[in-house]
């Protein structure tokens, strides 16, 4: 008898045992998988979207939202001009929309040559170099246009006086201009 009794007294354990382990499964398998808990840090211009399902779950967040603020201005000009010379009408159209931060800085449409706005050393290399090939440039124009356009256009009466100087400012600007092509050539820019 008494061995029957500690058999079925194993049995009993043996089945006990398993239901119990077979429970804990069924309990463990049905239960939802929770998201993990982040702490976003909350701003007056923070946002974030948080969607979850069976797959798994993905997470959007902006720090800044909205990070860029925009102005549109729209100018519209008609105007007569009376004149010595002549008259004519002058009509403009110019319309503008500027991005700026939340800080006030004007978004100029990128970054320089780092990401960080710094100047590269070739950036700074080619802009050194641009500013002095258009100084001589306007330099050389200058002298040119004052050694042959000016003579030739001195003796006007009454105005050549005037027609010398825009001879010379004219011969600036232009080389100006070349030297700055030129220059840009020969410096690989």
């Amino acid at each position: 008898m008494n061995f029957f009794k500690w058999t079925a007294l194993g049995v009993g354990g043996v089945v006990a045992v398993a239901h119990i382990g077979v429970l804990g499964h069924i309990i463990t398998a049905t239960r939802v998988p929770e998201a993990p808990v982040i702490n976003f840090p909350g701003g007056d211009y923070s946002s974030y979207k948080i969607e979850a399902g069976k797959e798994g779950y993905s997470i959007e967040y902006k720090a800044n939202d909205p990070a860029i603020l925009e102005s549109q201005k729209s100018l519209s000009l008609d105007k007569n001009k009376k004149g010595f010379f002549g008259g004519g009408t002058e009509s403009r159209r110019e319309w503008r929309k500027d991005q700026f931060t939340m800080d006030g800085t004007r978004n100029l449409g990128g970054v320089g040559g780092d990401g960080e706005g710094k100047l590269t050393a070739k950036e700074e290399e080619c802009l050194v170099a641009d500013a002095g090939a258009r100084s001589q440039g306007a330099m050389a124009g200058t002298s040119i246009a004052a050694g042959v356009g000016v003579p030739a256009v001195i003796g006007v009466p009454y105005v050549g006086w005037l027609a010398a100087g825009w001879v010379a400012l004219l011969g600036g600007r232009v080389g100006s201009t070349v030297g700055s092509t030129v220059g840009s050539v020969f410096n690989d820019c």
